[in-house]
């Protein structure tokens, strides 16, 4: 197509094996167009940009040196991976990315043999590569073999604990492993913490940049012309009390820092560790995320996740929405109140614009807190600041709490501190698929002693959930709410503390009742009315609260419907779940209820708008009618009338 970039040296290229066939110079071209490709691809899908932009020379360069899929690259997080899919045989569909039935946004197992292993959350890559290591070491996979293991990860993504476990365990066992910080001074926010300030100083003082070429670690590892130079650098660095000690003491060789953007520095450093590398290996690549497409290095972010886009000018094609999104609500929300409460505070883990914190810091920078890519910190940070007196909101995205689970249980809830959890992204979330959807919160946290769980039914909702989280002080309080806009309902002036477990009935009826929690409230308002013109009379209710359940509200519920269905936007387990022990519990279900619970079934979702994937789940408007008259038995409604 004439918008597409010319790309002659890329299209000699279908899997990586053809780049063998390439000359130095011709890698260098391939890179280039490799970049072009990505932007145009990404400017018709949206995605995550920046990322794949700072790692296309290392991705060219990885797969002229190593033979995949033999060889086992992973990518951490993996949102850099668009280069890596478009020269492993799928730049045919690298316009369907994240789309329905199109490609992923992140590795994926099933995809393609050279996505060895899957991944949309950080850190756990060495891990995975550690084990096929083992695993090699052991006879694993005899049919085709493995051949070296090599993991990519970001420095935003080595600041997780999980990370220094992996590296902790891998220089142990003292295993052939290949590590490459991808070193870019970003990972979706800027990071934070003591390890990339450490890391800044590898490469920030004038010294160590004037020698940065001849800087390439490991010395006995090097090409005899850099011995001499290398040596002197690493002494230098030693002085400094910096270079890569800490790894070092890991158990791991130390290359580096490189220019990750220099091809001929990465072939000539990657070669000669696949040559000569016997143990764990780490090589240290400066690189920039969003390199060589200004308009992604101009943003604060670097493009990290982006919209379709104008290739020429970066212009994000978004509509306009006349709702605002409930992530905005959320901050402005928890602004407001912490106007009011000194004692409140912010924390949330690398996601300080995805979670709205970034708006609380501009008004209160003290009081907010980014603790990097480490979940399990942030919820027991929580609760360190919760029992020194402290009103925290540990405001996460549901599918990342759910790595700090453990340390909810057992620093939170056990303790039964006021931890306040805003959890955002709640429910399906479109683009980014079933790594990314919060399906499983309600489930994991409505089972703890004490924990209050809440959803939101809208926006105005989520304001007075943000005050009734803030007013809470007897144990841990949750509320999620999900990604995008809301349904464009009256705004009030300031949220109102909500009675704990207690719901309220939105419209009311005679035969069904229909039983919400969260955001498909609006869907079954319609489905009301739809039923409604077919005879079928139905109350509305939203729960607003999975724990503590209201007993009333479905005592009431129960007492005057013939069937009573809840509905919700989490996995089974949930609220629908507690419903029915209650009514199984109460011998409720002995006067003939007709009960059912609309969950997401148990499946993993594939990306697709969220529109779509809720229809695949069965939880639209539709899917409520014919559930209603499911339950009802009814057939033909020219004959039933109610």
């Amino acid at each position: 197509m004439s918008d597409r970039p010319a790309t002659p040296t890329l299209d000699r290229v279908h899997v990586p094996a053809d780049l063998k066939a390439l000359s130095d110079p011709e890698l260098k071209r391939l890179a280039h167009e490799l970049r072009q490709e990505t932007i145009s691809a990404v400017s018709v899908t949206g995605g995550h940009l920046g990322a794949g932009l700072g790692v296309v020379e290392l991705t060219v360069a990885l797969h002229a040196v190593f033979d995949a899929p033999k060889d086992r690259l992973i990518w951490d997080v993996s949102h850099q991976c668009y280069p890596h899919k478009i020269l492993t045989g799928r730049r045919d569909r690298i316009r369907t990315l994240r789309t329905e039935g199109g490609l992923s946004g992140f590795t994926k197992r099933s995809e393609s043999p050279y996505d060895p292993f899957g991944a949309a959350h950080s850190s756990t890559s060495i891990s995975a590569a550690l084990g096929f290591a083992v695993a090699r070491d052991l006879g694993g996979a005899p049919e085709n073999g493995i051949g070296d293991a090599i993991a990519v990860i970001g420095d935003g993504s080595m600041s997780a604990g999980m990370a220094f476990e992996a590296m902790n365990n891998a220089g142990h066992l003292g295993k052939r492993l290949i590590v490459i910080l991808n070193d870019n001074e970003m990972s979706i926010a800027p990071p934070t913490g003591a390890l990339s300030s450490y890391l800044t100083r590898l490469y920030a003082g004038a010294p160590f940049q004037e020698l940065k070429a001849a800087a390439k670690g490991a010395v006995s590892l090097l090409p005899h012309p850099f011995q001499e130079g290398a040596k002197r650098a690493k002494e230098m660095l030693k002085g400094m009390t910096v270079g890569g000690t800490l790894f070092e003491e890991l158990g791991f060789s130390y290359v580096g820092p490189i220019d990750g953007h220099d091809l001929d520095q990465l072939l000539s450093v990657l070669r000669t560790v696949k040559a000569r590398a016997t143990g764990p290996i780490l090589i240290h690549a400066i690189t920039q995320k969003g390199k060589g497409y200004a308009p992604a290095e101009g943003r604060p972010d670097k493009g990290h996740a982006t919209g379709k886009f104008d290739m020429v000018t970066g212009e994000q094609k978004k509509a306009k929405s006349n709702a605002p999104s409930y992530t905005s609500v959320f901050a402005k929300a928890l602004i407001q109140e912490a106007g009011f409460d000194d004692k409140i505070v912010a924390v949330t883990a690398a996601m300080p614009d995805g979670t709205g914190l970034n708006l609380f810091a501009e008004r209160f920078p003290t009081r907010c807190f980014d603790v990097g890519i480490a979940e399990q910190h942030g919820v027991t940070f929580c609760a360190g600041l919760a029992a020194g007196g402290m009103k925290p909101f540990c405001t996460m995205y549901s599918t990342f709490l759910q790595r700090g689970y453990d340390q909810v249980v057992h620093d939170v809830a056990i303790q039964r501190l006021p931890v306040r959890f805003a959890i955002d992204r709640a429910g399906l979330v479109g683009a980014d698929g079933a790594t990314h959807a919060g399906s499983f919160d309600v489930a994991f946290l409505a089972n703890l002693p004490g924990m209050v769980v809440m959803a939101a039914a809208d926006e105005a909702e989520l304001v007075h959930m943000v005050a009734t989280a803030a007013a809470h002080d007897d144990g841990p309080i949750a509320f999620r709410y999900p990604r995008g806009e809301g349904v464009g309902v009256q705004m009030p002036e300031r949220g109102v503390p909500l009675e704990i477990g207690k719901g309220r009935v939105v419209v009311e009826g005679t035969r069904v009742a229909l039983l919400s929690f969260g955001t498909r409230l609006e869907s079954s308002l319609k489905a009301a009315e739809n039923l409604a013109a077919k005879g079928i009379s139905c109350t509305v209710a939203d729960a607003r609260f999975a724990k503590p359940l209201d007993h009333d509200l479905i005592r009431d519920l129960v007492a005057n419907h013939e069937a009573l269905i809840t509905i919700e936007e989490g996995a089974v387990g949930g609220f629908g779940s507690h419903v029915a022990d209650f009514l199984a519990n109460e011998g409720l279900f002995d006067r003939g209820l007709k009960f059912r619970s609309m969950t997401l079934p148990d499946t993993f979702i594939d990306q697709a708008s969220p529109e779509a994937m809720y229809a695949m789940a069965g939880l639209n408007t539709p899917d409520i009618e014919a559930k209603v008259l499911s339950a009802l038995g009814v057939t033909d409604l020219s004959s039933k009338r109610a």
